[in-house]
């Protein structure tokens, strides 16, 4: 259908919504994002009546910004100043490769390690499968999953217990840690040992190093939050790093300044903010008033696990109107579709949260015109806005004109220039560095959290609940962002396809890795056909073994196994997610997404379809404790 009868459609449905006084029918799906973009879907949908817009994503560390909002009152991820450390230990964090910001992280490694002269800053890497944070660290240490946060008490139960460090006891982060004032009695190397796996000697070494080279900081990041004890092992860092005295320091942790926002007003304030499981269960149950659902960027039904029946819940919602470039799977479902421009051929623009010391805007123009008869996202909804029976008052035409407007009310750069010319010339805007410390800077943050929490009660230590009996299903399951494809969002596109993987140097496929150990044990080959079950279904793949693995642990990327997807994407190796279990962080709702057991067993020989980019993969003997 043309553009006119596409969009005169869309405005039948919502005109139909505002006569029935049943706006809050209305539901709009997407990625989580901090943007001008953003910050329109949240306009529109507040002055429409409608709830505020519900964010999913797999990859989620929503949970990392819960614990920040605790200890520091700072609903947000952290930066990390790496260039000025010289001790980076992090747990989970593959901060050179998938987390975080990975190429400011890159930059202040690449400056940690070889930007200051005479001084060569040392990487620990805790996790249980080497990642390519893990590849480039001076040590690599194999944690059993869900106890990370045990791991970071011990060392802090060190430092305190040595006297390596005096004054503070830790101030609020510490104060949400059980056991605290009593100098962490419970987490005694030996006792840290037998729940962790890593060697008391190990502990005690680490702990001196960190107190001995100073600026030290601890990162947290990936699977240690996707348990069902993520909290817990985020708070146990945080507390960590403010016993090591790297909280707002140069060298340490610290929070980017944000500037004011609807979306970030939103957050403070709690405003609508379920978690996409609890709104599909609604919409299953009939408890949901949804009609009609707007889907920008999120596809929820690939990224989510089978059990919280994804598919069945969008089946029931009467209308849906993706905004989706190619066809998914959740766009696949929907009854219209509104194509967006590539990036290309769109404004690129953002706020980022984290990543640098200072207040930070990034811009973009379209590079090129659209190829084909696409339309920006923002532009359709200001236009739906505008044509609506009762029209959606907001102060622009266009995104172009939302954008001057946002950038006209910023601080002019110099006596000469304005923002907006600036920001287009150099892709952005940034401030000056700051020097406040985080203590200084929180009110928003500790405001934000009263009203969300109402509580300042200390986390006790709770053992991680994984779905599985041990003795039927005795591996740990770790499905890992893929640095390609992330959590399959990009994995229609054939130069990503093609790239090799960073570590295993495999492509065009999919893979299930096992330690060379376990392997043998099993009687499964590289290139064997493995199946990998858990409680809620079982999947097949090539078996690819890895020197970088914990035995007791089976790993997969994740990105491959769409059903419909483009001809690159679609029906290509298999989507881990669809063995993974419901198990969630309780006081988050997110997807603890490493919380699944598995079992492993041997189906056929090699087919053929594990591509190594390197030719045959080689185990090399490490010495020590590497």
């Amino acid at each position: 259908m043309s553009w006119d009868e596409a969009l005169a459609q869309l405005v039948a449905q919502l005109d139909a919504l505002g006569a029935s006084s049943n706006q809050r029918a209305l539901a709009f799906l997407k990625r989580p994002g901090r943007g001008q973009r953003d910050e329109l879907v949240s306009r529109f949908l507040e002055r429409f009546g409608a709830p505020e817009a519900t964010s999913y994503e797999l990859f989620s560390d929503d949970v990392l910004r819960r614990a920040n909002l605790l200890s520091f009152g700072r609903d947000q991820l952290p930066t990390f100043d790496l260039a000025q450390s010289r001790y980076v230990m992090a747990f989970g964090a593959d901060f050179l490769g998938t987390w975080g910001s990975p190429v400011a992280q890159n930059a202040g490694y690449g400056r940690m390690r070889q930007g200051r002269r005479g001084v060569r800053g040392t990487l620990v890497q805790v996790e249980p499968r080497m990642s390519q944070t893990g590849a480039n660290a001076d040590e690599w240490v194999p944690v059993r999953p869900g106890t990370e946060g045990v791991l970071a008490l011990g060392l802090a139960h060190v430092l305190m217990s040595s006297k390596l460090r005096s004054g503070e006891s830790g101030g609020r982060a510490g104060a949400l840690i059980d056991g605290w004032s009593s100098g962490l009695a419970e987490y005694a190397p030996a006792e840290v040992s037998k729940r962790t796996g890593v060697a008391a000697a190990r502990i005690e070494r680490l702990a001196r190093e960190m107190a001995e080279q100073r600026p030290a900081v601890a990162i947290i990041g990936g699977a240690p939050l996707a348990q069902s004890n993520g909290l817990f092992a985020a708070l146990a860092v945080n507390a960590l790093n403010a016993l090591l005295g790297s909280v707002g320091e140069p060298g340490g942790v610290s929070f980017m300044p944000q500037l004011p926002s609807a979306v970030t007003d939103a957050r403070l304030r709690g405003a609508d903010r379920r978690p996409f499981r609890t709104v599909a269960a609604d919409i299953l149950a009939d408890r949901s008033p949804v009609q009609l659902l707007l889907v920008d960027g999120a596809n929820p039904v690939f990224t989510a696990p089978p059990a919280w029946r994804v598919r069945d819940a969008l089946s029931k919602v009467p209308f849906i109107t993706s905004f989706g470039s190619f066809i998914d799977e959740t766009s696949a479902l929907a009854d219209l579709i509104l194509p967006d421009h590539s990036f290309l051929e769109s404004w690129v623009e953002g706020r980022p949260e984290a990543g640098a010391l200072v207040t930070v805007v990034t811009l973009a123009a379209p590079a090129v015109r659209p190829l084909h008869n696409t339309r920006a996202m923002p532009d359709v909804l200001l236009q739906v806005a505008g044509r609506l029976a009762k029209p959606v008052d907001l102060p622009w035409k266009t995104f172009d004109e939302m954008l001057m407007a946002s950038y006209a009310a910023l601080p002019a750069p110099g006596p000469d220039s304005d923002a907006w010319s600036t920001a287009q010339r150099q892709g952005g805007l940034w401030g000056a560095p700051q020097t406040s410390r985080v203590g200084q800077v929180d009110r928003v943050g500790q405001a934000g959290q009263a009203a969300q929490t109402g509580q300042t009660v200390s986390h006790k230590y709770a053992e991680p609940q994984f779905d599985g009996d041990a003795a039927s299903y005795p591996f740990h399951f770790l499905p890992y962002a893929s640095q390609a494809f992330l959590d399959g969002s990009l994995a229609h596109l054939p130069w990503l396809q093609e790239l090799p993987d960073v570590i295993t140097t495999a492509m065009w496929s999919s893979w299930v890795e096992l330690n060379p150990q376990t392997a043998a044990g099993l009687g499964i080959a590289a290139g064997d056909i493995v199946e990998v079950a858990s409680t809620q279904g079982a999947i097949r793949a090539p078996a690819l073994v890895l020197p970088g693995l914990a035995p007791d642990v089976i790993a997969m990327p994740v990105g491959q196994g769409h059903e419909t997807f483009t001809r690159y994407a679609s029906g290509r190796g298999e989507n881990p997610i669809r063995i993974l279990a419901p198990v969630t962080e309780p006081e988050t709702g997110t997807l603890a997404w490493a919380a699944t057991r598995v079992k492993i067993s041997r189906v056929s020989g090699s087919n053929g379809e594990l591509i190594l980019f390197a030719g045959e993969m080689r185990e090399h003997p490490h010495e020590g404790e590497r």
